[in-house]
């Protein structure tokens, strides 16, 4: 008999993949109410200004295969992982069954999601999902909460910033005429009452402005983006208000957005920065530039790679 093995369910978001999966998509967001044709048409307008559908789909595959390669090489033949999404096939629920059900017996999960911060409504809905999902096999699940001071992903990010300062032909000082702002999905207020996502964006942006050499407040601050379209207060302020607030200032002539929150190219990077944040960037007659984002970088995945055997061998 195979010796047991620990399996892993790599969590993210999920997008359409098509076109066509673009309703279902919107309706398993919105907890199963079906989008207003307006509202689905303004969806479909976004998809379509970056290509039709977002690359989210397969960077997220390719960010599993290198978790999973990246453990082969750690411990050969132990660790066996599954995709398993929010909001798209295939579900938290479908990867535990897949890991479940498969050839070789699994003795425990451990979950890793693919966003650094954590918060109650997003990594600890997935955790939820996960834990509740393994709980009907019998199989006991863990699930890594956070990783936004993951020396490899600061390190990351410091790159990609001195690289899109460098773009605009600036260097990180005092007398910086850049400014670098960091951003990441905003919330309901009323979901950030007591939770650790503000702390944590704070902390993860401040530790790769010292990295960089950056001068708080005037070398860099944070934003929030891609807040949904509802009724409620959403947590700001927004990454084009901070843009038509610094262009107003007079004191610089160029951007910076990080969007550390974020861990590949998808709707809210690639519309909601690229082109909605550029477009009032360029109206303000502000330079404007966008680091680039994790993908599938092997460093990182190999560092996260390490959270995993240590969350399996009860270290971490």
């Amino acid at each position: 008999m195979a010796s047991p093995r620990t399996g892993v369910v790599v969590m993210a978001y999920g997008t359409p993949r098509t076109p066509d999966d673009v309703p279902a998509y919107y309706t398993d967001i919105r907890r199963g109410r079906p989008p207003s044709p307006e509202q689905l048409a303004d969806l479909v307008r976004r998809y379509d200004a970056i290509g039709g559908v977002s690359p989210m789909a397969e960077r997220t595959e390719a960010q599993r295969a290198g978790l999973q390669a990246a453990l082969d090489e750690r411990a050969p033949g132990r660790f066996v992982t599954a995709l398993g999404q929010r909001h798209a096939a295939p579900f938290i629920e479908d990867a535990v069954a897949e890991l479940a059900m498969g050839p070789e017996p699994i003795e425990r999960l451990v979950g890793l999601v693919l966003a650094p911060h954590y918060s109650a409504f997003s990594i600890g809905h997935y955790a939820g999902r996960l834990s509740d999902a393994a709980a009907g096999y019998g199989i006991r699940a863990d699930t890594i909460e956070h990783w936004h001071l993951e020396p490899a992903y600061l390190s990351f990010l410091a790159t990609a910033v001195t690289d899109a300062l460098a773009s605009l032909d600036a260097v990180p000082g005092p007398t910086t005429s850049v400014k670098v702002v960091f951003t990441a999905h905003s919330l309901p207020e009323r979901l950030l009452v007591d939770d650790p996502y503000p702390a944590q964006l704070r902390d993860s942006a401040a530790a790769v402005a010292d990295r960089v050499g950056l001068t708080p407040w005037a070398g860099w601050s944070l934003a929030w983006q891609s807040a949904g379209a509802t009724p409620e207060p959403w947590r700001g302020p927004d990454i084009c208000q901070v843009i038509r607030d610094l262009a107003d200032t007079g004191r610089s002539e160029g951007i910076v957005v990080c969007p550390q929150g974020f861990v590949s190219d998808h709707l809210e990077v690639l519309y909601d920065l690229d082109i909605a944040a550029l477009d009032v960037a360029e109206s303000a007659g502000l330079r404007f530039a966008r680091t680039r984002v994790l993908n599938a970088d092997s460093t990182v995945l190999g560092a996260l790679a390490d959270r995993v055997v240590a969350r399996a061998e009860g270290t971490s």
